[in-house]
């Protein structure tokens, strides 16, 4: 039976930020570790309605009576399923002063608890701090949002620092958009967009920013303030529309009605992304100097907005002159000044926009729930390994990157960067990343793309010697590039494109065949020539994939004169501490020892089995360490008797380990390669020393780089295409695994 955490908290349908925030939580918590526990919801209810929630909720309780809360302790004491209660804390949420009746649940609860506060105030009341202080202490752990909130708790609550941790709101991974085009979707082409959003309450003093309007109209006529989203339920129920009755009557005196738009919907988090995504400025305009944190805000920073805020504390510990601005609370005129100086400079809102994206991106959802994971393993709420799920298959990032030249180098954040050109590199890549995915799908989209990437290959095979040119500008002309570079290693990586392509040519039309065919025949004369141990590693494998089809005694023999070459340099570097075949680590080093092992496959040679063997495990004992892989660091190789790099790794890296291990598996039938498999791959959900996602799981994207503190944010043609490769070997196997839990059940 699985550990069940239950979340205490207020759920939709229930329109609150707690019910949001709680929603997004249990959704990116799911999506990730569904296979190592299981999670339920206790919904809480004011008993004044009757609101119909979804399957996960297995428990509502009605505030209203503190005998209520002692029942649902006794319920959940008898539950053997659930093994901590997470708690969801707003001092309005429980009933009684001060939220007291929460107190009654926890004296009678059995299971251990934790509690996240959402609000933390300064000089509380005695009563207040009382409640919050016997919260802490019949808590396992508490979590606060922001480094203010623990700075609070120790200081004025007295709570001990190594029961708190700080895990801040989560946010929505978003695609930097195309303002204009976004605009242009929703009818706001030439407009000059400032927004606010959330459900509308006196606190949010909107009015603040309706006053600045006048003034930054003066400026800039073609600027509109989109006020977004309904009134907060609670607010119409006791006293109707009567505040947002009041800023539409502000907006009709000020003769603003072109310049103020309300959209009054409770939006849709792909509607509210969007209307993000085209905001030029984000005003924040609470007036509550005690908010502990914003939802509302994170989002707008992970959108890419620059922002315009009070100083509440969360606004305090995110904006610098990097990201945003602060203004005092109810300065309409400062705001005003504000909001025209970064409206008169589109480079700085650009500027602001992406320092934002990087400095929330730690704080995406998937990462929050990481954080809140890693917690429960600390405290042993959860029992056994960590199974981290795998996410869905996307193209879309490639698809993106694709033109009709091939696939672009590199990318800035999300869009691609036309001006960095094309590579063979990239293109031989994405040829055998992108015809695996359509072996495995047939979905007949991918075949417009197979055709780019194989028509790029040929393009740059030179006429004469049939070698390969690697880079190509803009203009789809050669790069002095070309000249500087050793391109041996590009060629290799052509030939195995080639080879594996042409390893499943009868899925194909002889149109695509016979073309990769013409360009794969013109390389043997000077495939025994490259000496690179890299080259002649790609080359091995896709010789080998190519004779798997055409058992041509010719190309055996080109396989073997360069295992020779990879084994000379493994003797010369060997000794009984350092099994490999250069005295350093560098790049792609997990494609040598799988090229030796192909090379026992296509001869038989023992010797060569024996190597690939000694050298893989060899490479595993310096790369894999308390289950987790760190592999060699792109900021200085690993060189015999030195110190080990630590940070700099790259997700090329990655892939090309599990692709190895993947194929020691198959061979040696060891169990440890599989594991080691799930291990490596892991690295890009999070089981680095970040703790975050290199991946874009709704896009199929790939970080560039995980640094000593930071994920490198761009999502370029390496990273992207390395990640589908490891990502579709990691469907093969799961394939295997679940065939074989069949075998074994009948």
């Amino acid at each position: 039976m699985k550990n069940q955490i239950l979340f205490l908290t207020s759920y939709p349908p229930r329109e609150c930020g707690i019910a949001t925030y709680s929603q997004d939580l249990i959704n990116a918590i799911k999506k990730q570790f569904s296979d190592s526990f299981s999670l339920a919801i206790c919904a809480l209810d004011e008993g004044k309605e009757t609101l119909h929630y979804p399957n996960e909720v297995k428990y509502v309780l009605d505030v209203s009576n503190y005998s209520n809360f002692i029942e649902l302790a006794n319920k959940i004491n008898a539950d053997k399923e659930i093994s901590c209660v997470l708690i969801q804390h707003e001092f309005g949420l429980f009933g009684g002063e001060f939220g007291e009746n929460l107190f009654f649940l926890l004296s009678f609860l059995e299971k251990p608890v934790i509690t996240t506060f959402h609000t933390v105030l300064p000089h509380p009341e005695e009563k207040r701090k009382t409640v919050v202080k016997s919260i802490i202490d019949l808590s396992e752990n508490v979590i606060v949002q922001t480094n203010t909130s623990l700075e609070l708790l120790k200081k004025e609550y007295d709570a001990d620092e190594n029961k708190i941790t700080v895990i801040p709101h989560g946010t929505h991974i978003t695609e930097w958009k195309d303002k204009e085009e976004v605009k242009a979707k929703y009818g706001f082409n030439d407009r000059l967009i400032l927004s606010t959003f959330g459900l509308i309450s006196k606190n949010k003093n909107i009015e603040t920013a309706i006053e600045a309007i006048p003034q930054i109209k003066k400026e800039f006529p073609n600027a509109v303030y989109l006020i977004l989203g309904k009134t907060h339920p609670g607010i119409v129920k006791n006293e109707g529309e009567k505040y947002r009755e009041y800023l539409q009557s502000r907006v009709d005196e000020l003769g603003l009605k072109d310049n103020v738009l309300f959209i009054n919907k409770y939006l849709t988090l792909e509607e509210l992304l969007e209307y993000l995504s085209l905001t030029d400025i984000y005003l924040f305009t609470s007036n509550d100097p005690h908010q502990a944190v914003s939802g509302t805000f994170s989002y707008a920073m992970a959108s890419g907005c620059p922002i315009i805020a009070t100083p509440i504390p969360h606004a305090k510990e995110m904006l610098d002159n990097g990201t945003g601005v602060l203004f005092d609370f109810e300065n309409s005129e400062q705001l005003a000044r504000e909001a025209i100086k970064l409206l008169g400079d589109e480079k700085l809102r650009d500027a602001m926009g992406r320092n934002s994206i990087h400095k929330v991106r730690e704080t995406s959802w998937e990462n929050v729930a990481i954080k809140h994971v890693r917690m429960f393993k600390q405290f042993n709420i959860v029992k056994g390994e960590l199974k981290y799920n795998l996410p869905e298959i996307s193209l879309e990032h490639i698809k993106k990157m694709t033109t009709n030249v091939g696939i672009i180098q590199f990318s800035d954040l999300g869009r691609p960067d036309i001006n960095s050109g094309y590579t063979l590199d990239d293109n031989a890549r994405a040829l055998v990343a992108v015809s695996k995915h359509y072996l495995r799908t047939k979905d007949n989209s991918q075949i417009p793309n197979i055709d780019k990437y194989l028509n790029f290959i040929k393009f740059c095979q030179q006429e004469g010697d049939g070698r390969f040119l690697n880079y190509v500008d803009i203009d789809g002309k050669f790069h002095f590039q070309n000249s500087q570079d050793n391109l041996e290693d590009a060629n290799g990586r052509a030939i195995w494109a080639l080879g594996t392509f042409l390893s499943e040519s009868y899925h194909y039309h002889n149109f695509f065949t016979i073309r990769a065919e013409n360009i794969f025949t013109k390389t043997f004369k000077w495939i025994p020539e490259l000496t690179s141990p890299r080259a002649v590693s790609f080359a091995i494998k896709g010789l080998y994939a190519y004779n798997t089809l055409h058992d041509n005694d010719a190309i055996k023999n080109i396989i073997n004169s360069l295992s020779k070459k990879l084994m000379n340099n493994y003797y010369d570097s060997f000794d009984h501490n350092w099994e490999w075949f250069e005295p350093y680590l560098t790049y792609a080093n997990s494609a040598l020892p799988e090229a030796m092992l192909y090379s026992y496959l296509s001869s038989g040679k023992e010797s060569h089995k024996i190597i690939a063997k000694d050298s893989f495990d060899f490479l595993i004992s310096k790369i894999f360490t308390h289950g987790r892989i760190k592999v060699i660091s792109n900021n200085g190789w690993h060189h015999q008797g030195k110190e080990f790099v630590r940070y700099g790794e790259q997700p090329i890296d990655i892939a090309y380990t599990v692709l190895t291990l993947e194929k020691f598996y198959e061979v040696f039938h060891e169990e440890k390669y599989y594991d080691l498999m799930k291990i490596a791959f892991s690295w890009f959900l999070g089981n680095n020393h970040l703790n975050q996602t290199i991946c874009n799981p709704s896009t199929g994207g790939c970080y560039d780089g995980l640094e000593e503190n930071n994920v490198n944010l761009n999502q370029g043609a390496e990273s992207t295409i390395c990640y589908l490769m490891a990502r579709l070997a990691m469907e093969d196997m799961k394939s295997k695994d679940d065939l074989l839990k069949i075998e074994s059940r009948q």
